[in-house]
């Protein structure tokens, strides 16, 4: 086992050695079990097709609370635990890494620190946690060699909740099987196949996002727009169906802003926006220069038309 400490370690050197290989918030993608991110998006990443991902403010809340995860966690099973300042690199798996976000101390064991929205209270009812966790710490007790992993939610503004997982080595062969997989594609820059998520569109759209005037024949997938147009047709007859069902319901309720019945809540209420009417203001201020509030921004619109 190899480690790489991460005292004094820059960002920029961090990301390179994540990048170099699988790590813990990586696999649920690999194996397709996370509904954000697409395994195309994550061949472009390692790649370094992609610019890094700038940290919105559910990372920042939740490396600023793993510190307290950890201490609610000490606090509700009377375990001690301690950092991992170091990458963790085990030569059987050499695709893949470990950056733990604690060691249990006296165990052979870890702890993984996640905080979530309340919004996602429902995913962890009945004993339950989401499979992207059970996941990513089946990965790091691949790598780590630990026989069992906890982890620890706190569920902001509502409840903490722990879980003791255990190693499963039918799993972690099964996951290492399809992280090499997956990285053997990374190391021969072959693209996996894209999927119909908008992580993979939006991946596509920063990769290519210059054009030249070229005009290429794609005779190879006219099969496809056939069936794209029959695919087409079917939403708009599917989507005709469901509104229809939407104003039956709006009949029914009339005035009411709320409906239930056993399974469904349905709103229909009032509610006011406000906008800013750009136009008119330029109209009533021709002398003033706006031109500096204007962002402008430069894409790829697709459209599919057919040719009669």
């Amino acid at each position: 086992m190899t480690e790489i400490s991460t005292v004094n370690m820059t960002h920029d050197d961090w990301l390179e050695h994540r990048r170099s290989s699988i790590g813990g918030s990586d696999a649920s993608t690999v194996v397709g079990l996370n509904p954000y991110s697409s395994l195309y998006e994550l061949w472009a990443d390692k790649r370094g097709l992609l610019p890094p991902k700038e940290e919105n403010e559910a990372m920042r809340i939740g490396h600023d609370l793993e510190e307290y995860v950890a201490k609610r966690f000490c606090e509700a099973t009377g375990k001690r635990v301690r950092r991992k300042n170091a990458i963790i690199y085990e030569s059987e798996f050499p695709f893949a890494h470990a950056n733990v976000d604690r060691l249990i101390v006296g165990e052979d064991a870890g702890l993984e620190c996640k905080t979530t929205s309340i919004l996602n209270l429902k995913r962890f009812r009945d004993g339950e946690y989401p499979p992207t966790y059970y996941v990513q710490c089946q990965h790091y007790m691949m790598v780590t060699g630990k026989s069992k992993w906890y982890l620890a939610v706190l569920i902001l503004g509502r409840e903490f909740k722990w879980f003791e997982i255990a190693r499963n080595d039918e799993d972690i062969e099964a996951l290492a099987a399809a992280e090499c997989e997956f990285w053997e594609l990374v190391q021969s820059g072959k693209e996996p196949p894209v999927d119909g998520s908008r992580s993979c569109s939006d991946t596509l759209t920063v990769i290519w996002a210059d054009s030249c005037h070229d005009t290429i024949d794609i005779s190879a997938y006219r099969a496809e727009l056939v069936r794209r147009e029959s695919l087409t047709a079917k939403i708009k007859e599917l989507e005709a169906e469901r509104n229809a069902i939407d104003n039956e319901l709006k009949a029914f309720m009339g005035e009411a802003e709320a409906g239930e019945t056993e399974g469904y809540k349905v709103s229909w209420k009032a509610q006011t926006r406000r906008t800013f009417d750009s136009k008119r203001f330029a109209a009533d201020n021709p002398d003033m220069e706006l031109s500096d509030y204007y962002k402008e921004t430069t894409s790829r619109i697709f459209k599919i038309r057919e040719d009669k």
